[in-house]
């Protein structure tokens, strides 16, 4: 029952990302790939990865896409304004294109699939991923944590505008 809906996933995963780079107008290109994290985060549930699949939509398909907007929306890219590229950067472009998809179909050729079992250990449960980062590694944890906060505050004091006395 699972390989059908591996082969949708992964048919709608690459037309998604296909549609990602041929689609004309910014905004829809970021809305294939938002659809094209989502069927990503599916392969995730159906490895019975369920927190990963929480953090691929929370961070990719929430903050990501809402940063790419803002900063397509910030540049208010129209074609009038974008200069059109020349034959030699449109012919390399397409060249490099097919070199990399040669490159990947050798690969996927002398793969060896592998199939994993995940069922049996709770490798991708939020309970196991909790347990791991709270008990072995609670000092990297913290120490990233007050890394971050320092960084926080130097950004908000950098940012900060300094007031000027007259």
């Amino acid at each position: 029952m699972t390989l059908p809906i591996f082969y949708i996933l992964a048919m709608l995963s690459v037309f998604c990302a296909l549609m990602v780079v041929v689609a004309r107008k910014p905004v829809h290109s970021v809305l294939y790939l938002i659809a094209c994290f989502f069927t990503i985060a599916g392969h995730y549930l159906m490895l019975n990865a369920q927190f990963l699949f929480a953090v691929h939509i929370i961070v990719y398909a929430g903050a990501i896409m809402v940063l790419f907007l803002f900063v397509i929306m910030l540049l208010n890219l129209n074609l009038e304004s974008e200069p059109r590229k020349s034959v030699i950067a449109r012919v390399a472009a397409v060249s490099t294109a097919g070199l990399l998809f040669l490159v990947l179909l050798a690969a996927v050729k002398s793969a060896e699939p592998v199939i994993l079992d995940t069922s049996a250990s709770g490798v991708g449960l939020v309970r196991h991923v909790g347990l791991k980062l709270y008990n072995e590694y609670m000092m990297p944890f913290e120490v990233s944590a007050l890394l971050f906060l320092t960084a926080m505050v130097g950004a908000v004091k950098l940012g900060r505008k300094e007031a000027t006395h007259s």
